[in-house]
């Protein structure tokens, strides 16, 4: 923990004094970066380690752009939330002090109908969302972030089911009575957690390892990269396939940092982001199917679950804690074919 916290520190000292504050350091007189003698670097901070596919395709996304640019531009990466966790790195790009990040429904703590990007039983299966992502309502909630949380999305990755963990396998909601359990700061998570009976708590993910290693949490759910990329199984014997989530996740950079870029400079941005998504959604065909195996091997036991019963006592919650416009947007997810 104290080198995670050194670490953090340190990179926040060398965004400050590489970005001036704003993410990019003009040389060149310009208003608009990427004028003659411009360097602009961007740091970009998320919670995924290094062998992660999340990770792996940013750094194509940031090879891309310096190539592509001449090198006017470059780009850092922070795994491992070395640059604090997703809200705080949300809260560094909106002060200036850092420029990008991966996040999906924590987002509707700036704009509300990001929730729907993870709402319980609202995605049949990954092809639902991309369609939905793709559509109508994926650039509606776009739209929504740039302007309420001042962030550009470049682009998306799909994202596994989220499944719960657990030292106990857990079939049923009657299983989850006594059941302390962390979920992200998304105040949907926690209402429909408790309804289905169990006692969750918002915990950053960078503390879940230590808060199941110390019993203060019993359990914790994420999609099985995230579980093989946090060592989860060091900690939890049993993978819960309660699939209660299907969604997706973007890769944002802040609204003004976007902006100042020529749009020369936007172009290659937006190329580089287009051929990020498509490398992404390789690395995501051919290694999921892999993770869940090597999470086996290391002793993971995957328990399949009542998936009906955990809908019905979620969906109530879910109902009751949407606005009439998420509800109606909600409705409007569950018709897309």
């Amino acid at each position: 923990m104290k080198k995670t916290w050194l670490t953090g520190i340190f990179a926040s000292v060398l965004v400050l004094g590489a970005c001036g504050g704003n993410g990019s350091e003009e040389t060149g007189g310009s208003e608009e970066a990427g004028g003659s003698g411009d360097t602009i670097e961007w740091s970009f901070g998320h919670l995924a380690d290094e062998n992660h596919i999340w990770h792996q395709t940013a750094e194509r996304f940031a090879e891309l752009v310096e190539e592509n640019s001449d090198g006017q531009m470059e780009i850092t990466i922070y795994p491992n939330n070395s640059l604090g966790g997703e809200t705080d790195t949300i809260n560094a790009i909106q002060a200036g002090t850092a420029d990008m990040v991966i996040s999906g429904e924590t987002l509707q703590n700036w704009a509300p109908n990001a929730a729907l990007m993870a709402v319980p039983y609202a995605f049949r299966d990954l092809e639902h969302v991309q369609n939905v992502v793709e559509g109508e309502i994926g650039q509606q909630i776009k739209e929504e972030i740039a302007a309420e949380a001042d962030l550009t999305a470049l682009y998306y990755h799909t994202r596994a089911p989220r499944n719960l963990t657990s030292n106990e396998p857990i079939e049923s909601p009657e299983d989850l009575n006594g059941f302390s359990m962390r979920v992200p700061n998304v105040p949907l998570f926690l209402d429909v957690w408790e309804a289905a009976g169990a006692s969750p708590q918002v915990m950053d993910f960078n503390e879940v390892f230590t808060g199941l290693q110390q019993g203060v949490i019993d359990g914790q759910e994420n999609p099985v990269d995230l579980i093989q990329s946090a060592a989860f199984y060091e900690v939890q014997d049993y993978v819960n396939r309660t699939e209660h989530v299907y969604s997706w996740i973007y890769i944002l950079v802040g609204n003004e940092q976007y902006n100042a870029l020529s749009d020369e400079l936007k172009e290659v941005v937006q190329s580089a982001a287009e051929e990020a998504q498509a490398y992404g959604e390789e690395l995501y065909n051919e290694e999921i199917e892999t993770i869940e195996q090597e999470l086996k091997d290391e002793g993971m036991e995957f328990v399949d679950v009542d998936q009906d019963a955990f809908r019905a006592a979620m969906t109530p919650a879910v109902e009751a804690s949407l606005t009439p416009e998420q509800l109606e947007l909600y409705e409007q997810i569950l018709a897309v074919e």
